[in-house]
């Protein structure tokens, strides 16, 4: 009987990877692809009974008997234990730090603070939100699951300064209210706010919202392109 695991993940394109994972794994792994908060139910995981659990992306509380009961991996866009808490993308580019690690985790009680299985290193100095999340999908899908599931690293306690990050809200991206104060900084606010069902940068013009989005640098200017709505 195959071994079984669960990969839990949001994100068209983790979705994506975790079916292309599934394909690869076939005939060694039962795996089991979980889209949606309602998926993930204790009886549910019970039945499937996995050796592991992954949650490469996943906006929701885990429920206690589900990562007392399975040995359950989280990835985090930092070099763990600083950078614990939300929007590490966009709190790591706001700190102009563009090299980082990806870690791979424990998911236990406390958020961010299990012991790590492994690191990888991540640059994120270039590439709206998307394009980096992208990336950093194949690493942890092609990368650190299957270095996992072949090694069964033993996970080892964080060391270090431990540093917290706050979760953005969408009113923090508004562009007049931001500190950006030059080119680099108009260039790195629009594109760590551009991927898939995150607020993207804007400006308020009375009724008018003017959205920013696949931004690069070109010389002495920022290029991109923009999209207005009227409020009603």
């Amino acid at each position: 009987m195959l071994e079984k695991i669960v990969i839990s993940t949001i994100k068209s394109w983790n979705v994506d990877n975790a079916l292309r994972l599934k394909d690869l794994l076939a005939g060694k792994y039962e795996v089991y692809v979980i889209k949606s908060r309602g998926e993930l139910k204790p009886d549910i995981i019970k039945k499937i009974n996995p050796i592991y659990i992954f949650f490469p992306h996943w906006s929701w509380k885990i429920p206690k008997e589900i990562y007392e009961n399975y040995e359950c991996i989280g990835f985090h866009m930092t070099d763990l234990p600083f950078g614990r808490g939300g929007s590490p993308l966009q709190n790591l580019i706001e700190r102009k730090i563009y090299n980082t690690k990806i870690t791979a985790f424990r998911i236990t009680k406390d958020l961010d603070s299990g012991d790590i299985y492994l690191k990888r290193d991540l640059f994120i100095g270039l590439g709206n939100a998307e394009e980096i999340y992208m990336l950093a999908s194949e690493i942890i899908f092609f990368d650190m699951i299957p270095h996992i599931l072949e090694n069964r690293p033993t996970p080892k306690k964080q060391e270090g300064k431990v540093t917290s990050f706050k979760r953005r809200r969408p009113e923090q991206s508004d562009l007049m209210k931001s500190n950006v104060s030059n080119l680099q900084e108009v260039y790195d606010f629009i594109r760590m706010l551009d991927a898939e069902g995150y607020p993207k940068a804007f400006i308020k013009m009375g009724k008018l919202k003017i959205e920013f989005l696949e931004v690069h640098r070109k010389y002495n200017k920022v290029v991109g392109r923009f999209e207005i709505t009227e409020e009603p």
